[in-house]
């Protein structure tokens, strides 16, 4: 007769989720054993027969759109196919348009800095040269005015007048050109010539703020050397600029995790700490894209800067002195008089001005959507 009581169940199979109970015995070490590898085994063919079959795939839930949701997406598609036909379309223009030109001058066009399409001795080089330098000087300048903007909205400003600021800035970006190249040739220009005669006294041995001909010890030098300069051209296009610049920046400081920003102040951060070292970290793709995107303003800004420049088709490294040129404005002061030759190298340098600024653009874009990430401070 066996020591163990045997249930009256004790030939259904075990539920995995119930709890067998073993009662030990003295002398039944053998047949504890026996129990313990039993209800090893049954477990595991409980497992495999719950495991999912390898060869039957997994159910997928779907959802079915709705008329109205397939007629957005296809209003959406429609929308963005339209603006990449028509910017290269636009592109396609300007390459037929100038291919007589780029044809006569070849990779020459890149690199002379006269302009005489009529006698064959042209070239974009000066121009393309001043393009630059007028879109640098403004985003030097431009730059920190617009990150200390973005950070006192952001960060400093009461709430009560936050959206006012706000709203005043994006309406400064709104400005037609024009008020701008105005407001420069009449007001800023007379006013700034001592501060551009002051830089190039005592910073003249920086190449790029030296003067030619202009002697700082002469008490009778004229300072009409430093008239339609590319400072003064680069100051108004900062001013142009700065908005949209600040608009980018202030999005990505405001979207710093809440989060980060409490834990920093926890911490015995100051107010500024905690920017140093959570706004500005995390708003750094805002920054960089502002900066593009502002860059991409500048390079083809037009009408302000063809009201102020003296323009020369010369390389003029110099910014505080007089004559400078761009490409925007080239074109606008010679499209109205030009051959038909002439016409096909504006064209040409068209061409240059949209591949420089789609590229210049497309980086931007790229930056700011990998810098849309994080909470809202608000």
């Amino acid at each position: 007769m066996s020591d163990r009581t045997t249930p009256p169940d004790a030939d259904r199979p075990a539920n995995r989720d119930e709890t067998r109970i073993i009662p030990v015995v003295s002398g039944s070490r053998d047949l504890l054993a026996t129990e313990i590898l039993e209800l090893i085994l049954t477990d595991s063919v409980l497992d495999q027969a719950d495991a999912p079959d390898s060869g039957v795939a997994p159910r997928r839930l779907t959802t079915r759109a709705s008329t109205q949701d397939r007629v957005f997406e296809w209003i959406s598609r429609g929308a963005g196919t339209l603006v990449l036909t028509i910017m290269s379309l636009v592109g396609l223009f300007l390459l037929i348009q100038g291919n007589q030109a780029l044809s006569v001058a070849g990779f020459d066009f890149f690199t002379t800095e006269a302009w005489d399409p009529n006698s064959g001795n042209f070239g974009i080089a000066a121009v393309l040269a001043g393009t630059i330098l007028i879109a640098l000087t403004a985003i030097v300048l431009a730059v920190p005015l617009a990150v200390a903007t973005a950070l006192y909205i952001s960060e400093y400003a009461p709430r009560a007048i936050r959206q006012v600021l706000t709203s005043i800035v994006d309406l400064m970006a709104a400005v037609p050109s024009v008020v701008y190249g105005l407001w420069g040739m009449f007001l800023l220009e007379p006013n700034i010539l001592g501060v551009s005669q002051w830089i190039s006294t005592y910073f003249g041995w920086i190449p790029a703020f030296a003067v030619t001909g202009f002697d700082p010890n002469d008490p009778l030098a004229s300072p009409t050397v430093f008239t339609a300069s590319t400072f003064i051209a680069g100051i108004v296009v900062a001013l142009m600029v700065a908005p949209i610049a600040t608009s980018i920046m202030r999005e990505a400081f405001t979207q710093a995790p809440i989060g980060e920003r409490e834990a920093a102040l926890a911490l015995g951060a100051t107010k500024w700490g905690m920017i140093r070292s959570v706004v500005l970290p995390f708003g750094r793709g805002g920054m960089i894209g502002g900066t593009m995107l502002g860059l991409g303003r500048a390079l083809g800004e037009t009408i302000a800067v063809y009201l102020i420049i003296s323009p020369v088709f010369a390389v003029q490294p110099h910014i505080l002195e007089k004559g400078s040129n761009s490409i925007s404005a080239l074109i606008a002061l010679r499209y109205n008089e030009a051959s038909p030759f002439e016409i096909s190298a504006l064209m040409a340098a068209g061409l240059a001005l949209f591949v420089m600024t789609l590229f210049v653009n497309f980086g931007a874009s790229i930056i700011i959507a990998k810098s849309r990430s994080g909470a809202s401070s608000d």
